[in-house]
């Protein structure tokens, strides 16, 4: 890469934007955050204003800019990485938005997807897509917006509108409108992209009732997709090079990058993503089967599990409760106590994901007597994180048929040293902190090197990688016994 050279990552997601400056070696050089308005309509309906998001992304980037010190134009390189499901539909001459973005966490769609399933249509939805039919995804909130927003059918089949994630409006707005395109880690969540024939469905497409001519194009997830054209603070001509949706994106930023490595990024949840390679492994454990990326000809799967309530418990203990005055705090109390005092805490404060899919189920603390204390259960809560996630990667190894040796970690539940500990005491395996836990971004960094041909592969960047601090299991009875109460406890839940 050229010695001047940076690289531009935009980290689009739930509450806000990052924007970062990343140098050659991928040493980040400076971070600017700006969070935006969540909107709340009706109960469990969320969304954005399309114009908070990219004025997000416009102040972020100027800002981001000035704080580096570096001249805007040694950016060679754009890369997007972004909250996945949320998405929009805009006006192809305007480039406004006809409604809200719909957002990830937005329930509004429950009914139509109840719609599909009782009309038998969700194992062949699962069979194509890889996922089970849910609000969660894209496919059945831009059907709504079609069908509420006055006028939106009639021009969505006369060509007028286009539909898009947000990696797919943010580049459209960086380009002018030069490009309308996407990748496959993100058109793999929108319930309309067969993850077999690595292409848009037009038998989804029909069943959803979504024109196929408002769905972007499906590129590498490292290619040239159009250059920068008019952006507040960025000199015209710059590549848009890189986008994958954020959990694929820390993937790659771990260097996950063969078959049997995994991840997990803690954040209000936890996810965990493991690499199946080019072998689209269907789970027979609840999990969902995803794109990863796309390099060149490389093109890579994935097993995908979410753990709704991981930070968030922590947050609760917080907020709701008064427990503790900052998240932080719960490792040093959770560490005051041998263990949780026979305290079983499952967090599922927003229903259980996979393997379980019981969004009836609701959080539980069991086991509390006279002797039971706050640090019990600061501890019983970092317990059900760590527990929720060793189910999840437990059900991947079964899906693929091989143990894991190592579990990369990030996101900013991994500066938890007690909760690392009990992660990889649970799983039976190694758990790896690197030296830089913003992995999602860099993860789009590397992605954007490779599109604008910065970095030949992803060789290039893989000596930037380095390990922090390594957290070895250690086997007891107490483990065991953990397990046991965790598992007679989530059948109550």
């Amino acid at each position: 890469m050229n010695a001047q050279g940076h690289i531009l990552a935009i980290d689009q997601g739930t509450t806000g934007t990052t924007a970062l400056i990343i140098a050659e070696d991928l040493s980040i050089l400076a971070k600017v955050n700006r969070e935006f308005p969540q909107i709340y309509p009706k109960p469990g309906w969320v969304e954005h204003d399309p114009e908070a998001i990219w004025n997000s992304v416009t102040e972020t980037i100027s800002e981001v800019i000035e704080v580096s010190g570096v001249d805007a134009s040694s950016i060679k390189a754009i890369g997007i990485t972004n909250q996945r499901e949320t998405c929009l539909l805009w006006d192809r001459d305007t480039g406004k938005a006809i409604h809200n973005a719909i957002v990830w966490q937005c329930r509004r769609t429950a009914p139509m997807c109840a719609e599909l399933r009782d009309a038998g249509h969700e194992q062949s939805i699962r069979d194509k897509t890889g996922l089970v039919v849910d609000a969660y995804f894209s496919g059945t909130k831009a059907a709504w917006m079609l069908d509420e927003v006055a006028g939106a059918r009639d021009k969505a089949k006369a060509g007028e509108l286009a539909f898009g994630t947000v990696d797919t409006f943010l580049t459209w707005r960086l380009t002018d409108g030069q490009a309308h395109v996407t990748d496959p880690s993100n058109a793999s969540r929108t319930m309309l992209y067969d993850i077999t024939e690595r292409q848009w469905s037009d038998s989804l497409c029909n069943l959803l009732r979504v024109p196929a001519n408002v769905l972007p194009q499906v590129s590498a997830s490292a290619a040239v997709y159009g250059v920068t054209k008019g952006v507040p603070g960025l000199p015209d001509g710059i590549p848009v090079s890189g986008m994958a949706g954020d959990q694929q994106s820390a993937l790659f930023g771990q260097l996950c990058t063969t078959s049997g490595m995994a991840k997990c990024t803690y954040g209000t949840g936890a996810f965990l993503l493991m690499n199946t390679g080019s072998e689209l492994v269907r789970s027979s454990h609840g999990l969902l089967t995803t794109v990863g990326w796309q390099v060149g000809d490389d093109f890579h799967y994935a097993l995908e599990g979410s753990v709704f309530i991981a930070g968030a418990a922590v947050q609760w203990l917080r907020d709701g409760l008064d427990l503790i005055e900052s998240a932080p705090q719960i490792e040093a109390l959770a560490a005051s106590v041998e263990d949780s005092g026979g305290v079983t805490f499952v967090p599922a404060l927003a229903g259980l994901g996979a393997p379980h899919w019981r969004e009836d189920a609701r959080g539980i603390i069991r086991g509390i007597t006279r002797g039971t204390t706050r640090a019990h259960l600061a501890r019983a809560t970092l317990e059900g994180i760590a527990l929720s996630c060793a189910e999840l990667l437990e059900a991947m190894q079964a899906d693929l048929g091989r143990e894991l040796s190592e579990l990369r970690v990030d996101g900013g539940a991994a500066a938890n040293n007690l909760l690392m500990q009990m992660q990889a005491d649970m799983l039976g395996c190694a758990v790896v902190r690197p030296e830089v836990i913003e992995t999602t971004a860099l993860g789009a960094a590397i992605l954007a090197g490779i599109g604008a041909g910065l970095f030949e592969d992803i060789e290039a960047a893989r000596q930037t990688w380095s390990e922090q601090r390594r957290f070895h299991a250690q086997d007891s009875e107490d483990i065991k016994e953990l397990r046991r109460r965790w598992d007679e406890t989530v059948e109550r839940a």
